[in-house]
């Protein structure tokens, strides 16, 4: 049987990344206002090479999972496209001010299920070409770093796996610069 038809698997796969979203914002201490790139193999989560077997009903799964986290927390999902839209970023427009807005709609085929379902379940989404996250999530290796803030902090939350794939997490925080006399906020660390 697929195991992307399978409620108890769709089930297992959602807490799981409940789980992971709640770990992150505790591990990064994420604040209102805040973003989180989510990069979201569907095909790894299904126990398949990246790429192969997109499923919606996956996507929309841990999708609905973070969102429910995040969104109650006032934490906004930025969703990693895979590579047949150049990893764009899929934002709610109201996230988008500081960016170049670009013309792309992602499908499970051509940006990959998880990001279609964020466009689809956004209120007001548009495709952004560069962003900047506080966090990451990488589901299934699709490789978020280009999309975090310049200095990103791996984390270890005990969230491991969703589905058949590794999840990893990262925060983010701001450069130290300043030399040997230099003191530095450790709230910020």
């Amino acid at each position: 049987m697929d195991s992307t038809a399978n409620p108890e698997f769709l089930v297992e796969v959602a807490l799981a990344a409940r789980n992971a979203a709640l770990e992150l914002c505790a591990a990064a201490d994420l604040q209102a206002g805040q973003t989180v790139i989510v990069g979201c193999s569907t095909s790894e989560i299904a126990g398949f090479p990246v790429g192969t077997h997109n499923s919606a009903v996956i996507g929309t799964a841990v999708f609905s999972a973070l969102q429910s986290v995040f969104a109650e927390r006032g934490i906004y999902i930025a969703a990693q496209c895979c590579e047949h839209l150049n990893r764009a970023i899929i934002v709610e427009r109201d996230v988008a001010e500081r960016y170049e807005i670009v013309n792309a709609v992602p499908t499970p085929e051509a940006g990959g299920a998880f990001a279609a379902s964020a466009y689809e379940n956004f209120d007001d989404p548009v495709a952004l070409e560069e962003f900047f996250a506080d966090a990451g999530m990488d589901i299934g290796g699709t490789l978020i770093g280009m999309h975090l803030k310049k200095v990103a902090v791996p984390l270890r939350i005990d969230t491991t796996s969703i589905g058949k794939t590794t999840v990893y997490a990262a925060k983010t925080r701001p450069k130290l610069i300043g030399g040997p006399r230099t003191q530095y906020d450790e709230g910020m660390m």
